[in-house]
């Protein structure tokens, strides 16, 4: 299985399945001396973890992780770093129902014509779950970028058909983990968290969206062509699961624009050069400009619902499938490091690719 890798210079792979003994992470590239705050990297760990609150899955994981390698006294010493966090709470016999049926909307099908096996205990490597092992990355990655004076925010903004409407820089986004649903505006947040406790209730799921916030990115990174800043970003989210959409700036809001609507036009205020809008969201040809990098990521509602569904089994034969085990009603909730992890993985790995920064010389 090819694709388990993500970055050039700071680069990771990932490892482990959602019912093995562990999920883990090997960093390479991390350059050497930054001193690990084991503290973030657990915070993390805990606002991505399962169980957290009546409204993700009820899977009880302590989510704790080890460094294998690439640490001494606390600094890094710049060789492969191993992070693992073993698995505690599996519960395969949830899953024997489904090991020879297709459940709409998963990577059953797909992974059995594609690798001739698949792993039906909580989808294996296709579980996200294995997003635990970008969260502890991600956290590192984090801490370089606080060394570059670097932020990353990001909060749900929307459940269903329930959106918080205002822009990111009119929320207050330190409120953003005073409630369950980890929206930084209490009223919406209310009427998001009841939303989802309706439809858990009523065995069914939701999809919602995530907005982050970069702030402080040095102009310049990116590059023009294939390998443009918002591209590799896209790709990331992209790539979580459940992930079915993203967008960067004005997005497809852009489409109801003119050009002289949605021009940003360019001023200089002191030594500094920023613009009078952002539609760019902080990127232009492919590019940073130093003005905040904003996008959202839309999730898909769960595919597992605990109600009886029609599908087909390994054979052809019409077979009806009962919802069992536990389940998120809504991913978005326990997403939102995910999101700032990959950001951040992204960005890391921008900032040792352009040659104007060293960041062997920042820490």
């Amino acid at each position: 299985m090819a694709g388990n890798s993500f970055g050039n210079l700071f680069k990771i792979t990932t490892f482990g399945e959602s019912h093995g003994r562990a999920i883990g992470a090997i960093i390479d590239g991390c350059p050497a001396g930054l001193k690990i705050d084991s503290d973030h990297i657990q915070k993390d760990l805990n606002r991505r973890k399962p169980g957290q609150s009546s409204i993700v899955t009820q899977r009880k994981e302590p989510d704790e992780f080890e460094i294998l390698s690439g640490i001494m006294n606390g600094v890094t010493t710049g060789t492969p770093l191993c992070i693992v966090v073993w698995n505690t709470n599996q519960k395969s016999k949830d899953y024997s129902h489904i090991k020879d049926l297709w459940r709409p909307s998963h990577a059953d099908y797909t992974y059995e014509k594609k690798y001739g096996n698949r792993d039906y205990r909580g989808g294996g490597r296709s579980s996200a779950r294995e997003t635990v092992a970008r969260v502890a990355s991600g956290a590192i990655a984090k801490q370089i970028l606080y060394q570059v004076g670097i932020s990353i925010n990001a909060y749900v903004s929307q459940v269903g058909t329930i959106e918080l409407t205002k822009r990111y820089d009119e929320v207050d986004l330190s409120l953003t983990e005073t409630n369950d649903v980890r929206c930084p505006d209490s009223h919406i947040a209310e009427q998001m968290t009841n939303l989802i406790k309706k439809i858990k209730k009523e065995g069914n799921t939701i999809g919602g969206k995530i907005s982050c916030v970069i702030e402080n990115v040095p102009v310049g990174l990116g590059e023009p062509v294939f390998n443009k800043l918002h591209a590799i970003m896209g790709s990331a989210m992209m790539g979580i699961n459940a992930v079915k959409g993203f967008e960067y700036g004005s997005g497809f809001d852009s489409i109801k624009m003119t050009g002289s609507e949605h021009n940003d036009v360019f001023e200089k205020k002191g030594e500094d050069i920023t613009t009078g809008t952002n539609f760019s969201g902080g990127i232009q040809g492919g590019i940073s400009n130093g003005m905040p990098i904003y996008f959202n990521v839309a999730f898909k509602p769960v595919a597992t619902i605990m109600r009886d569904q029609k599908s087909i089994n390994e054979g052809g034969e019409k077979v009806t499938i009962s919802g069992k085990g536990r389940h998120d009603p809504c991913v978005v909730p326990r997403a939102v490091p995910i999101v700032e992890a990959m950001a951040a993985l992204v960005l890391v790995d921008f900032l040792m690719l352009n040659n104007s920064i060293k960041l062997e010389d920042l820490l």
